[in-house]
């Protein structure tokens, strides 16, 4: 008998930038002329149908007009496109196209969009570089800096994917004037949450300068953005893969993403982390790690946003308990939470554990508050 050892020990460089702007196409352009990507001049734009003509064609028409080859992809808008299938459906066409390894794709819009287009980069042709122009507040708080990409099924949300880092993130604040009022509101929902996990100040911030944000006065804009990175950055950079640390940045998300599934998508998804994060800042109250006034302050803001803190009446509780079980954090079966520590941090209940279990009974209890 032999054995052969297979050494693949080796230093990756996952690093690069955000750019936070306005108008960034051609920042785009420039940066893609300059060798962003290497010398790969074929591009796949992956986008849904509201942001196809309203930014991704004229991305497209850019980017042609610079020597570029660019096909542009659409799917259905929504979190309900954000499935195997439509994966299967963008690679299929791409393969149609001519598509192979001699690419890379730039995902034109949110967070559905981001996740997927991430997700397609990780695993076409074993891996081509892509690049996130992110078009909603939401996608530009979360889903498209940090590299996490996944797909929903009908059991579990996020549970199929992998982590994939793009080769740039553009942060295009124009893109929000356009935004329905609704996906504005849904958006704070993450710029909430990393306040109430990260900084006090961007906390009070946002309590003073609310209005600001929602009439997107730049200087509130600007702000809110580089924050967002910021405290993403500080806690992803430390934990790429989320072994430990990373796990905070689901504050609110137990209960958030439960109730995004069992509402069948009715509710957006900052819309049900709205509901998540004030269900886990009782959780914290009541468990003494947040004092009465703070709990009370957090979902003030969230409701002073817009954002909703009480379950709908079409929710069945019952099936929204049931439903935590699919969340990532469960462990030995067993409902984990991360909670709030005060306002601008969270607790951490053993060194670099960030998430604690909560008997069933209890997390019933909360639910049937909200």
């Amino acid at each position: 008998m032999s054995i052969f050892n297979v050494d693949l020990k080796k230093v990756v460089d996952d690093s690069y930038e955000i750019e936070i702007g306005y108008g960034l196409t051609n920042r785009l352009v420039e940066d893609l002329e300059g060798g962003l990507v290497g010398k790969i001049k074929k591009f796949a734009v992956v986008t849904d149908s509201n942001v196809r003509d309203l930014y991704a064609k004229p991305i497209c028409e850019q980017l042609i007009k610079s020597g570029f080859q660019i096909d542009l992809f659409a799917f259905p808008a929504g979190e309900k496109s954000k499935t195997r299938q439509t994966k299967e459906r963008i690679e299929d066409a791409m393969l149609e196209k001519g598509y192979r390894r001699d690419c890379a794709i730039i995902a034109v819009g949110g967070g559905v969009v981001t996740d997927l287009a991430g997700f397609v980069a990780g695993t076409f042709g074993r891996g081509v570089p892509f690049i996130n122009y992110a078009t909603t507040l939401l996608a530009a708080a979360d889903a498209s800096v940090g590299g996490k990409t996944a797909v929903d099924t009908p059991l579990a949300t996020n549970l199929i994917g992998l982590f994939n880092q793009p080769k740039k993130v553009y942060i295009d604040i124009d893109t929000w004037k356009t935004l329905p009022k609704r996906e504005v509101v849904s958006g704070m929902s993450e710029t909430i949450k990393h306040a109430c996990l990260g900084s006090l100040d961007m906390f009070e911030f946002i309590e003073e300068k609310l209005e600001d944000i929602l009439s997107f006065q730049k200087f509130a804009c600007e702000y809110i953005a580089e924050s967002n990175c910021r405290i993403k950055y500080s806690v992803v950079m430390k934990d790429e893969r989320e072994k430990g640390l990373r796990e905070v940045l689901n504050l609110g998300h137990t209960v958030g993403r439960a109730v995004e599934t069992v509402s069948d998508y009715r509710l957006l998804h900052g819309e049900a982390v709205g509901i998540g994060i004030t269900a886990q800042a009782l959780l914290s109250a009541r468990l003494g790690y947040m004092s009465e006034e703070e709990e009370a302050r957090v979902i003030a803001l969230l409701s002073r946003t817009g954002l909703p803190t009480k379950l709908p009446d079409y929710i069945d509780r019952e099936a929204l308990v049931r439903k935590l079980y699919t969340d990532k954090k469960v462990r030995d079966g067993k409902l984990r939470f991360v909670l709030q520590k005060g306002i601008g941090g969270v607790v951490e209940f053993s060194p670099g554990v960030y998430a604690r279990p909560i008997e069933e009974e209890l997390a019933r209890e909360i639910i049937m508050e909200l």
